[in-house]
């Protein structure tokens, strides 16, 4: 698989536990290989380069998109896979999956993408499904931000409803226990090495107070800080999130280059600087195998680079809709006739 690396950054707001899928067709009743690499070439040959486009522009106004618009790929297939259900607004018959709380008042990019799917309408019309959108704006922003560029395998439908229940209870917490988050993951056939990789999207973004002050004060009802959170970086927190403040405070997820797709954020882990609680766990947790896994990548941006566009592939094979399953929308935000 070719790996490459572009040197423009941007930063963005990604604040999720992230993860993948290896697949098989066995577990989830839809095999990987009907999403292809040309599914569009002949009948939206410019869809990558519109998604693209569209998000270099909106990143010269709004330097987090690009971590935003990844956040919305996560979120989405973690939910019944990826199917662009995370895009539907309430109506009679659908509870949101943006009201759920993982998503509410936290995720954004959602105008971004209509934009997006307006711009493929105005070109394609009827062709390009939002699921698609959601995995090719996945690559443009990471891409675009330093990071790793991949072939999107494509080829999904939009699902006709959403599952705010399932968002609820399948997007893992920022403040469960490593052992709790791969329970999880091995539950929709995650990987251990794929879970590694992905969290290193917290290379880039910011957080709010309010997924990390737990760590700051009174850790598990301790009365005392979490005792795996660097203790400079502890104080510069604490002044961010006071005890009685808003929780709206912002701070960097990666403190050396907050704004650059590398893999410094293994290397933060290892001097006790991962900020969510749920990155920390990833080196700290004894006997963990992730810990050697944090190792080779805080050693080898190159090998992250690599093993993060191949989970990214895996990750957007969960579940697809295909064939005549589903339809494509006209609307991102709402099933066609309605």
């Amino acid at each position: 698989m070719a790996v490459t690396n572009t040197p423009t950054t941007c930063d963005g707001l990604f604040i999720v536990i992230l993860t993948t899928l290896v697949i098989s067709s066995s577990l989830f009743g839809t095999s990987n290989a009907q999403l292809n690499a040309t599914f569009y070439s002949g009948t939206c040959p410019n869809a990558s380069a519109i998604v693209r486009t569209t998000i270099q522009q909106v990143l010269q106004s709004d330097s987090r998109i690009g971590a935003s618009l990844i956040r919305l790929h996560f979120h989405d297939c973690f939910v019944n896979g990826c199917d662009a259900s995370i895009l539907l607004d309430n109506s009679g018959s659908i509870q949101s999956e943006k009201n759920a709380g993982p998503n509410a008042n936290s995720a954004r990019g959602f105008n971004v993408v209509d934009n997006i799917k307006t711009a493929l309408e105005n070109a394609c019309p009827g062709v390009v499904s939002c699921s698609d959108i959601l995995a090719l704006a996945s690559e443009a922003s990471v891409s675009l931000s330093g990071g790793p560029s991949w072939t999107v395998l494509l080829g999904r439908r939009d699902s006709l409803t959403a599952n705010q229940a399932g968002a609820n209870s399948s997007i893992p917490s920022p403040f469960e226990s490593l052992s709790n988050i791969t329970s999880k993951f091995s539950a929709v056939g995650l990987n251990t090495n794929d879970l590694v990789a992905l969290s290193g999207a917290h290379t880039f973004g910011r957080a709010r107070c309010g997924v990390f002050s737990n760590r700051l004060f009174n850790f598990s009802g301790s009365g005392n800080p979490d005792p795996t959170l660097n203790t400079t970086l502890l104080s510069s927190l604490q002044q961010i999130c006071p005890p009685n403040g808003t929780g709206s405070g912002i701070t960097n997820l990666d403190l050396s280059t907050p704004d650059a797709f590398d893999n410094n954020y293994f290397t933060n882990l290892q001097s006790n600087n991962g900020l969510l609680q749920s990155d920390q766990e990833l080196f700290s947790t004894t006997g963990s195998a992730t810990i050697a896994i944090v190792t080779s990548f805080a050693s080898n941006q190159s090998l992250f680079f690599q093993a993060f566009a191949q989970s990214m592939i895996n990750m957007g094979n969960i579940s697809p809709l295909t064939g005549s399953s589903g339809e494509i929308r006209l609307d991102c935000k709402k099933v066609n006739g309605s």
